[in-house]
């Protein structure tokens, strides 16, 4: 028999892989979904399996309560859920041991890698966070408007090409909307509370945590709500001492809300000291450098889920 007759067994089984692969792509393909965002209608977010694990690098591109946007590489969108035992950390030097963050400091603009399984929402739940200590600083400064976020891109060494604009898109898109959780457009002032400390302390006076008690009895019967928590200074003393004693002031009151009042930390927005850059008195009198001296605290409500939420009670 010549060496070149060919197989009758070899065509049969190239075609029943064909047939396989054929079959596969469509079950592959169908395991992830678009759905709506429920925050943002620009953003279409993909649905993650229930169950199913999962790890990507992406950028964050929008953050509500216990839930954040992030857009990967493909610029895909997915909804990720931070939940008590979600893992933050920076990536780790030596040992592999990186620094612990608070879910607070999950901001808009940073480049985080997300690891964790979907849920029947099709979210994925977040049980670690990692990123790099010079992106979370310069997430942080883009945040705070101090420089451009053209010069944060050149700051954040080793990152891909792409990562970087996909960051300055998402900056762009936060300014054009103006979403800070402040704005009215987007969230109602349920509740708020300034209280007032003494000169050159962060330490909470009874008036001041009693204040803080009456406050935090109204978030108890609220739902998606967030708390927005701003400390200030009088105008005496250096700048730089100023914005570190405002943002000592304003940690003084998340603690106590969290330790004495249970309110979950994914429940905060990032603390944040002004200094004396927003005086709401005349510092030239003792009684308004007195009223200076303060942490503003409101609670706020997102206004499309609280509308959602008004609708679909049954009328009487």
């Amino acid at each position: 028999m010549s060496n070149r007759t060919m197989n009758p067994i070899r065509p049969f089984t190239m075609f029943c892989c064909l047939a396989l692969v054929a079959a596969i792509v469509p079950l592959v393909s169908a395991q992830v979904s678009t759905i709506p965002s429920p925050n943002n209608q620009n953003l279409s977010l993909r649905s993650v399996p229930n169950g199913s694990r999962m790890k990507f690098q992406g950028v964050v591109m929008s953050r509500d309560a216990d839930t954040f946007t992030i857009r990967d590489r493909s610029r895909a969108d997915y909804q990720v859920l931070i939940n008590e035992n979600t893992s933050i950390k920076t990536n780790g030097g030596f040992l592999r041991s990186g620094k612990k963050y608070p879910v607070t400091d999950i901001l808009r603009g940073l480049i985080v890698e997300v690891e964790g399984r979907g849920d029947s929402q099709g979210q994925l739940v977040a049980d670690k966070i990692r990123f790099n200590e010079s992106d979370m600083r310069a997430a942080i400064t883009s945040d705070t408007r101090v420089s451009p976020v053209e010069e944060n891109q050149k700051a954040m060494s080793g990152q891909m090409d792409e990562l970087y604009s996909i960051a300055a898109e998402a900056r762009q898109q936060v300014t054009a909307v103006n979403e800070r959780v402040s704005a009215l457009d987007d969230y109602d002032v349920q509740a708020n509370v300034a209280v007032t400390f003494r000169i050159n302390s962060a330490v909470l006076s009874p008036e001041a945590k009693q204040q803080l008690d009456d406050f935090a009895a109204k978030a108890e019967s609220a739902k998606a709500y967030t708390i927005e928590v701003a400390g200030h200074t009088d105008s005496t003393g250096s700048e730089a001492k100023n914005f570190r004693l405002s943002r000592e002031r304003a940690d003084a009151v998340v603690q106590y809300l969290a330790v004495y009042h249970k309110i979950p930390l994914r429940r905060f927005v990032t603390p944040m000291g002004y200094g004396k850059t927003a005086a709401v008195a005349d510092n030239t009198t003792p009684t308004g450098r007195a009223q200076n001296r303060r942490v503003e605290v409101k609670m706020l409500l997102n206004r499309g889920l609280n509308q959602q939420s008004q609708t679909s009670r049954p009328q009487p």
